[in-house]
């Protein structure tokens, strides 16, 4: 009896040796590298654009911009630095060249550079100064470099290739570790060209650039450095909106059998992600931040939000503001999580060591892993005492690749189980800022956040894992509780914002002009449109003005379906006899369809304005959302 008891006993021990000592589930297709963990575990670091657009009132400079404009009297690289890390942040990107060709440090690439401008009598290095900012508070460091060249007389060609990869190779070689590089996908159109002034297309960027030779040159420099863009050749790539969220969610990191980060990207102003003068009353509030963030870095993607410096070197202290106070809200809501060192029980469990109690541990590598072939698990949790929340984060364990389809979550309430997730359905999508409220449970990934319509107060809860691709590994189950928006203080502008002229009393003329008021009504989603390009229309102000500057909204019913591209205004006093006041292109628009603000270079009385659509993105037509026209 005493020999079978030991036997018994041996066999029971040996069992849960073997348990203690299970494998690990197989990774189920491709997963991510080191770094894109990483990365992803950044969440959320700022943009900076600054260089001679700055100074031009532009998004796009077209190129032949002179770089004497590019004189800061008061930037501070490191009290920029400063107030990211204070928001929480993890990181900033600058943008070392932009669209205009203009490098901000001494490059040997190209005389369009910092040295050729008056700052710090041309031996300024702004790369260098956020650089050494970076470094000095353990802040991560990186930079944007577009490859489209509009200054470059070698663009198109062959020869810009020479140029453009000794500009990344001095960025990666004398700045220190660079976290992030940046490649916008802009390719090619109209530029200066060394004074060519002509249109320059590059077909196939990823042919052109040869980005199979830059990615191997980036990784030759620096190996940690995650790439975003480069003909989807990177490791991160973009979320699909400048509006600051994921396009689409359900998710899914894996594309052509490679595991691809997201990355979603917005200015903090409503005016561009340039600085323009005026911008103080167009921030964003820190509520819609919180909606951006819900929608980006809770859909499983990376935030990178852009403050841009004014002519001085500084941000805008409107930018701040609302930057600080969205900051304070995020330290709150992650302050506390209700379920740390819950109770859980889980219908399966593929070894001791993968239990559920690893769901609320707060390690986020460890992880509750079910049987084999158990797809569709479900974990009971039971918290310490009652709490009240109304965000649940959950995370998978991404090391093992993406699994989760569709999740539940349920809460015991008044004594039955109520529903508080729905499982999402295949084919379903949220779009835009859709589900920040109530969205349902469809991929998890990296992590993702649901704010629930109300909050909910409860001690126990249910995870029900409804529809997987492989055995699920879930690393964490989290709830939290939003907080209140504690309200910036408000801030002088650092200007005074003109008011765009009333435009009660004007009539129209040119094309068709029945829809020209339209134009000018108040109302984004009406609009002057007409099926040919080039057209315009004239206005008649009834009294003669001094014209400043006039603000373009392009249309915003989301068609680029004859959105004015290109423009032309001309003034009279009379209506026979008419001056050119302003021509050019209104940058970025398919990506960030927003105001865009065109200074004239002196101000000029006129009583007409003529209006002239030059060029369109796509198809022959002409439109115009909104048209402001200021002065005095």
């Amino acid at each position: 009896m005493a020999k079978q008891l030991i036997r018994l006993c041996m066999a029971l021990l040996l069992g849960w040796n073997t348990s203690l000592g299970a494998d690990a589930p197989k990774p189920y297709g491709p997963v991510p590298t080191d770094q894109q963990v990483k990365w992803l575990r950044m969440e959320w670091y700022a943009f900076v654009h600054f260089g001679l657009n700055t100074y031009t009132n532009r998004e796009w400079g077209y190129g032949d911009e002179s770089p004497e404009l590019f004189n800061p009297g008061n930037f501070d690289a490191e009290a920029i630095v400063r107030t990211f890390k204070e928001a929480g942040m993890s990181g900033m990107i600058y943008t070392a060249k932009h669209h205009d060709g203009f490098c901000t440090w001494p490059t040997r690439s190209t005389d369009h550079n910092i040295t050729s401008s008056p700052w710090k009598g041309g031996r300024g290095d702004v790369v260098r100064e956020f650089a050494d900012a970076c470094q000095k508070h353990d802040f991560a460091f990186g930079t944007y470099l577009s490859p489209w060249d509009r200054n470059c007389a070698e663009y198109g060609r062959p020869g810009y290739l020479k140029v453009y990869y000794e500009q990344i190779k001095e960025l990666l070689t004398k700045y220190g570790p660079i976290f992030e590089i940046w490649f916008d996908g802009a390719m090619g159109g109209d530029g200066y060209y060394g004074g060519a002034r002509e249109r320059r297309n590059i077909g196939q960027a990823d042919k052109y650039y040869n980005y199979a030779r830059v990615v191997r040159l980036i990784r030759s420099l620096q190996p940690d450095c995650i790439i975003w863009g480069a003909a989807g050749r990177g490791d991160a790539t973009w979320a699909g909106s400048e509006k600051g969220f994921a396009r689409h969610y359900p998710l899914w990191n894996v594309r052509n059998n490679k595991w691809i980060c997201l990355e979603a990207d917005t200015p903090i102003n409503h005016r561009g992600w340039f600085w323009h003068p005026g911008q103080g009353g167009h921030v964003k509030s820190p509520e819609h931040l919180m909606q951006v963030y819900l929608s980006s870095v809770g859909r499983g993607a990376n935030l990178i939000l852009n403050l841009a410096p004014n002519r001085d070197g500084q941000l805008d202290p409107a930018d701040v503001a609302s930057l600080q106070a969205f900051g304070k809200m995020r330290r709150e809501l992650l302050a506390r999580d209700f379920a740390r060192k819950a109770r859980a029980r889980a219908s399966s469990v593929r070894a001791r060591k993968f239990n559920a109690s690893r769901l609320s541990d707060g390690r986020i590598e460890s992880y509750w892993c079910p049987e084999e072939d158990d797809k569709s698990p479900q974990v009971e949790i039971q918290l310490e005492s009652p709490a009240t929340f109304d965000v649940i984060r959950l995370r998978e364990q991404i090391r093992l690749g993406q699994r989760v389809e569709a999740f539940q979550v349920e809460a015991m309430v008044d004594g039955n189980w109520k529903t508080i997730v729905e499982p999402g359905q295949p084919g379903e999508k949220e779009d835009h800022f859709d589900g920040v409220r109530g969205g349902k449970g469809h991929t998890i990934g990296h992590q993702v956040l649901r704010w629930l319509p109300e909050p909910v107060t409860t001690d126990r809860l249910r995870l029900t894992i409804t529809r997987s691709k492989a055995v699920p590994c879930i690393s964490e189950f989290s709830l939290l509780c939003m907080p209140g928006v504690t309200r910036p203080e408000p801030v002088a502008a650092a200007e005074s914002a003109e008011k765009p002229l009333p435009s009660a009393g004007w009539s129209y003329s040119g094309f068709a002009a029945e829809k020209a008021p339209l134009a000018f009504d108040g109302k984004p989603e009406t609009m002057w449109e007409i099926a040919r390009c080039p057209s315009h229309f004239v206005v008649d102000m009834k009294k003669v003005y001094e014209i400043s500057s006039f603000a373009y909204l392009p249309r915003q019913d989301g068609s680029t379906q004859g959105m004015t591209s290109r423009y032309c205004v001309e003034l009279s006093t009379d209506g026979s006899t008419w001056t050119k006041a302003a021509e050019g292109e209104f940058g970025n628009l398919r990506a960030n369809p927003v105001e865009q603000v065109i200074s004239l270079p002196a101000a000029q009385k006129a009583r007409y304005l003529r209006f002239f659509s030059t060029a369109a993105l796509d198809g022959t037509g002409s439109s115009v959302a909104e048209l402001k026209i200021y002065g005095k």
